[in-house]
């Protein structure tokens, strides 16, 4: 049930586009290739079972979590526009 100028199906279609858009960006960040066996930011070694679990696995388990935290940080606002622009 849309309310206001909206159209039905207005609000589903701004939940599937933005799943679409986050999905979208996370096979963008999906490494390829070989894995490194150290990683690129501390020198730490890359367990065998995460280059294996990973393809083209390039931080380690503490660097990758920090650098998602960060991008997290980043990313918390609606790149799209207001609600009330994208439902008119």
């Amino acid at each position: 049930m849309a309310v206001g100028w909206a159209r039905d199906g207005a609000v589903q279609e701004q939940i599937d586009a933005s799943i679409e858009d986050a999905v979208s960006e996370a096979r963008r960040h999906l490494h390829q290739g070989d894995s490194a066996e150290f990683c690129e930011e501390c020198d730490a070694p890359i367990p065998q079972a995460r280059r294996e679990a990973i393809p083209g696995v390039q931080l380690c388990v503490q660097c990758q979590s920090k650098l998602e935290a960060r991008q997290m940080k980043s990313s918390l606002y609606n790149r799209r526009g207001s609600k009330d622009s994208q439902l008119r």
